[in-house]
């Protein structure tokens, strides 16, 4: 683990020599966020949602030791991004009450636990579609406007890196268990459709002045603790079946990434590897510091998250800094921050 942070490191001290004169602080203006559970600080706080965590034992490493709606112990991998880019604060969450115009000024998180590509992954579990996700960002737009000025405004959405991650909850809590999309569509069809749903939202983003994109592949799905217990049949390794439906995906991402990139003048679109870096944590964890791989911190560590992870889960571990996974579905911070890293060095393109 601390060979590959000292390597992280190593690319944020280059970075910061090649663009500090830039700015006095941050290395670009704003960060803005869309998507899931991965990458939610909050949102779900505010909704009438099944799906939150803004209770203990989630936040339990975080700042002041207090739960903030984030699904880990900890940091988010887009918590340490802001860090590494010279933020001195986190991107609020659109939904909370921290998400005043003083604050709206280094941009703003629309993440909702429980969303997807597919805007009906999401009506289950009362959370924000990504549809909804972007009305909110044209909301925040104007506010944003209002605040500083249209060419300051501008500025901020064209050199702002937009972040999105989705996917997961599209297979995990929809695909693989509703029987009416499984067998109207094998795998590879279902990303067909998901691929169109993501072109679409770029498109949006592009219209809205967005010039900075990154997206989040999916993780390897089939190693996830509740992805196991789900669908394993009994096995504790990895479910080769679901890890392949990610790869499947993850090519599309990268080839629809580059098409959009073809298409749109002055776009820079880049799609983040997370599949193979967090595979390697998983297949090599004593490498990367870890001891625990198929079991979470939270509970049994075969199945909880969310209300299932609570203060009362018996068998909850003391330290998850040794666990890759904290609950069923999320890596822990010591995770996080490796993966952060990794996503710094694919992303120069981004702030370059």
């Amino acid at each position: 683990m601390k060979e590959m942070r000292v390597s992280g490191f190593r690319v944020l001290l280059l970075l910061f020599s090649c663009f500090l004169w830039k700015s006095k602080g941050a290395i670009v203006p704003a960060l803005i966020i869309f998507g899931d559970s991965i990458v939610d600080v909050g949102n779900n706080n505010n909704l009438l949602s099944i799906v939150k965590s803004n209770f203990p034992p989630y936040g339990r490493d975080f700042i002041d030791q207090r739960p903030t709606g984030r699904f880990c112990n900890g940091k988010l991998s887009v918590d340490f991004s802001a860090e590494y880019l010279g933020f001195s604060s986190y991107p609020p969450a659109f939904l909370s009450r921290e998400a005043r115009n003083e604050n709206f000024s280094i941009g703003a998180n629309f993440a909702s636990a429980s969303s997807g590509y597919y805007d009906a992954t999401s009506v289950p579990f009362g959370a924000i579609s990504l549809t909804r996700q972007l009305s909110y960002y044209r909301a925040y737009q104007n506010r944003v406007t209002s605040m500083l000025g249209r060419e300051n405004a501008r500025r901020l959405f064209s050199k702002g890196i937009h972040i999105l991650s989705a996917g997961s909850s599209d297979f995990l809590q929809n695909y693989y268990i509703n029987p009416l999309l499984n067998i109207l569509n094998t795998p590879d069809q279902f990303s067909d459709i998901l691929m169109r749903s993501y072109s679409e939202f770029i498109q949006n983003l592009y219209e809205l002045g967005a010039r900075r994109i990154g997206v989040i592949s999916l993780p390897p799905m089939g190693c996830l603790p509740a992805a196991i217990t789900l669908f394993g049949a009994g096995n504790k390794s990895c479910v080769e079946r679901l890890n392949n439906d990610a790869f499947m995906f993850n090519t599309k991402l990268e080839t629809t990434t580059q098409s959009l990139m073809n298409r749109h003048s002055g776009l820079k679109l880049v799609a983040f590897n997370v599949y193979q870096p967090f595979l390697d944590i998983i297949t090599n964890p004593t490498d990367n510091g870890f001891f625990e791989t198929k079991r979470a911190c939270c509970g049994t560590g075969t199945i909880e998250t969310s209300f299932l992870c609570n203060s009362l889960s018996p068998g909850t571990c003391v330290n998850a800094t040794g666990y890759v996974f904290w609950d069923g579905f999320h890596p822990t911070e010591a995770v996080n921050e490796l993966l952060a890293g990794q996503l710094l060095g694919q992303g120069i393109s981004l702030i370059s």
